[in-house]
């Protein structure tokens, strides 16, 4: 049964710059006859954890996206398209405010925001963020740094190799008791938003607390023709 304070937040406000020369932003692109984006709110959707799942894409493709939904998941009544902002930031905020004009926000809100390019995403892990961000308030997807990370200040030569063992690399959902989450960002300078452009960021370097919840290296971002290849392979079982 749905949980009245619990939403899912697609964020799929990207253009696909790094995709190369494509017609569409990444998300709209097709992934075994589906776009990538119907792939995650699939995800959500079958997931009964959710009173709303809200996605937000750019102006231009709002229509777009709505078509997309009612074509492939015809009879959804709980999924909600509207506009994003200019950054991630923003556009969580948007997010924000369309659930406390609709329902009201309070301190138990919980929303799940997650890249609309990251269509394998398990039940697994959107139940263990919700669970954390219901106990610690913010939680993020991580896995463990398999490569060793190195840190250049100049982007010339190496500044500094912290510990392996001590990094992760960041997935998401990333998830948050809205309330808190926003009156961090209402606090905000105007140049520390045009800074810190990840939600989890903002709450670390405010002081707040953000748990892990450990990720699955399948769990990908579609950002690349390649990751085409390997998302595909996925569907397929091949990997």
């Amino acid at each position: 049964m749905a949980d009245k304070n619990i939403f899912g937040v697609i964020l799929a406000g990207g253009t696909g710059s790094r995709m190369g020369n494509v017609e569409k932003p990444k998300q709209f692109l097709l992934l075994e006859k589906r776009p990538i984006i119907i792939h995650t709110i699939e995800k959500f959707a079958i997931n009964n954890a959710f009173n709303k799942i809200i996605v937000l894409s750019p102006k231009q493709w709002l229509n777009h996206t709505s078509d997309m939904i009612e074509k492939y998941l015809p009879g959804a009544t709980n999924i909600h398209v509207i506009e994003g902002g200019k950054t991630r930031n923003e556009t969580i905020m948007n997010a924000i405010d369309f659930i406390d004009n609709h329902d009201g926000v309070d301190e138990d809100t919980i929303i799940v925001t997650h890249d609309s390019v990251r269509p394998f995403v398990t039940h697994r892990i959107i139940q263990e963020n919700i669970a954390k961000a219901k106990e610690y308030g913010a939680c993020d997807t991580v896995i463990a740094a398999t490569d060793t990370i190195v840190r250049s200040d100049d982007n010339k030569v190496i500044t500094e190799i912290p510990e392996r063992d001590k990094m992760y690399q960041g997935q998401t959902p990333q998830t948050f008791k809205a309330q808190s989450l926003q009156k961090v960002y209402n606090d905000l300078t105007k140049e520390e938003r045009e800074i810190l452009t990840d939600a989890c960021k903002i709450l670390v370097l405010k002081g707040e607390s953000v748990h892990l919840v450990e990720g699955e290296v399948s769990n990908i971002k579609i950002t690349y023709p390649y990751d085409i290849k390997v998302a595909e392979a996925l569907l397929r079982g091949e990997i």
